[in-house]
């Protein structure tokens, strides 16, 4: 029987970010992206989101390569768990090279991993694969789409793209050979689908430099723009109208600075000569020559222009009369946090303009016509809607449909779930480890699920902790029980309550007494079910119960 191509997603799918797709034909592993994911607002304390790496790490010594399309967190940012289990050389464009050796340097793994750099036109050759690099617009510099030459077929692997027919710099997505890989023959297309429910076309980046001319024009105020730091041709649009109108421009947040010294390292920004400045001369400057890039888009809590509005930014206050530029959208999820940072700055009395008022801000994502447009060049045998909520891979594949693909050609897969193609069929067949491991400070994976629910529990009802000393020899109670609790109420407002609930302690520890129950689990279980019951009627609350007994 003729072996089939593997194709597994490990995120990506049925959610936005955290992309990584692996391709596997019989010994050999290729990866395509290794990206995080962002916390929701109900994992308490969680920094980022990463795919389960457990099946690569079980399969490591099978892995040829890695292959990255963009710089993004979500196809990036997970780069340095891997590669603490796994030694696979990286491929990358110029600019996603340089931030993924960003990251290397950050978790000291810069010795550890071999990063090579390709310029779109470029094929390597990884086991069995061959990978073709193919130029793409997206809303960072140096993006491609893969063309990967497999034993039953090519398949197309778009990353992030749209087409922008007047970039700012790197010349238009090469639909030509997208159009001559058609021509040829494509087995599989895998495609990104976040902007798929939007009708038309995305609009070009250079749509936006019209409006920053006419906000920077005639101003007489400080401005403070903030975007995307990785979105580079933003920024050098931003750099090159304050020079215009004889501003200084200063950059703070940390993503920000990292992406402005890597991007003009390698030549992707060109500042105008002594228009940059650093941060702390802004102070001795006129408002009217100062312009202030900095990162805070999202209304991230430790952002730049977060702890500008709130006051903490050790070298910039909002000041009455400042001009401040929202050079994004909200990403679902985000609107709340976004909001209060408005309403911060708007407290301070500063002016503040988002896209609502002027086109400030373009899509890096294809819309619906664009999506099209690359069906009808690539016209794959087989379709899998990559990147984006189940409602995104629907209405991908709905528009597959539409342009006359056959229904039983496309698959909408799910993290885990292995797809089988071969020349002439496509089907789900078994899964893989897969799932969501969580990055909290320096741990990886030690917060799972009931560390989460703990988390959660917590935040919602509060904790109550009943002490108590018991005596080794005869098991009397020596002191307590005392009550502690936290998040749950006031104590100096509530003292009837605490001293009910310390005489309930007491009724079961008593009981446990009486019947000769000794062991310490026994005993706490007692404590923790009588309260639990007595809170819940008394209260409607169920707060997190911890007996502690000591024993002397």
């Amino acid at each position: 029987m003729a072996e089939k191509l593997k194709i597994i997603s490990l995120g990506g799918l049925n959610e936005i970010g955290k992309n990584l797709t692996v391709y596997e034909y019989g010994n050999d592993i290729i990866i395509v992206d290794v990206g995080m994911g962002f916390p929701d607002d109900d994992m308490y304390g969680i920094d980022v989101v990463i795919p389960d790496f457990t099946y690569l790490i079980q399969n490591k010594d099978r892995i040829r390569a890695i292959f990255i399309t963009h710089g993004h967190e979500d196809h990036i940012g997970a780069i340095p768990y891997l590669m603490r289990d796994v030694q696979a050389p990286i491929y990358a464009t110029r600019m996603s090279a340089g931030l993924i050796k960003l990251k290397l340097e950050e978790h000291h793994l810069e010795n550890r991993v071999k990063l090579i750099t390709c310029e779109a036109g470029a094929v390597v050759k990884a086991g069995c694969f061959s990978v073709e690099f193919i130029h793409v617009n997206h809303s960072i510099s140096d993006a491609v789409a893969f063309a990967i030459r497999t034993p039953v077929g090519v398949c197309v692997h778009t990353g992030d793209f749209k087409i922008d027919s007047t970039p700012i710099q790197g010349g238009m997505i090469d639909l030509t050979r997208l159009g001559q890989l058609g021509n040829e023959g494509v087995l599989c297309l895998l495609c990104d689908s976040t902007n798929v429910e939007r009708s038309g076309y995305t609009k070009s980046e250079r749509a936006v430099g019209a409006s920053f001319e006419a906000l920077f024009r005639g101003c007489d105020e400080r401005i403070i723009v903030t975007t995307f730091s990785s979105n580079i041709d933003r920024i050098q649009q931003i750099i090159d109208v304050a020079a215009k109108y004889g501003r200084k421009v200063a950059v703070t947040g940390r993503s920000m600075e990292n992406a402005l010294k890597v991007s003009t390292e390698l030549g992707y920004m060109t500042p105008p000569t002594g228009t940059l400045v650093d941060i702390n001369q802004i102070k001795g400057l006129p408002k009217d020559k100062v312009c202030i890039i900095t990162t805070g888009s999202q209304g991230e809590t430790m952002s730049a222009l977060t702890r500008m509005a709130f006051n903490t930014h050790r070298q910039v206050d909002i000041q009455p009369g400042d001009r401040v530029i929202i050079s994004a959208s909200a990403i679902p999820g985000n609107e709340n946090a976004v909001d209060s940072v408005i309403n911060e700055l708007y407290r301070r009395d500063a002016e503040v303009v988002n896209e609502r008022a002027l086109p400030l801000h373009v899509s890096g994502h294809a819309c619906q016509e664009e999506l099209k447009i690359i069906h009808a060049l690539v016209r794959p045998k087989f379709f899998i809607p990559l990147h984006g909520e189940q409602r995104h891979l629907k209405t991908h594949a709905k528009l597959a449909r539409d342009m006359g693909m056959d229904p039983n050609n496309i698959v909408i897969s799910d993290i885990g779930h292995i797809i089988e193609v071969g020349p002439k069929s496509i089907k789900l067949n078994g899964t893989v480890p897969s799932g969501r491991v969580f990055v909290d400070g320096y741990g990886v994976g030690d917060v799972g699920a009931v560390v989460l629910r703990d988390r959660q529990h917590l935040a919602q009802d509060g904790m109550i902790v009943v002490t108590t000393v018991i005596s080794a020899e005869d098991g009397q109670i020596i002191s307590g029980p005392d009550i502690i609790t936290r998040g749950f109420v006031y104590v100096k407002e509530s003292e009837e309550l605490m001293e009910e609930l310390r005489q309930v302690a007491q009724d079961a520890l008593y009981e446990c007494e009486d019947q000769n129950i000794r062991d310490w689990s026994s005993i706490k279980s007692a404590i923790k079910g009588d309260l639990s019951n007595y809170l819940y009627k008394k209260t409607k609350r169920n707060p997190m119960i911890l007996p502690v007994i000591t024993e002397v």
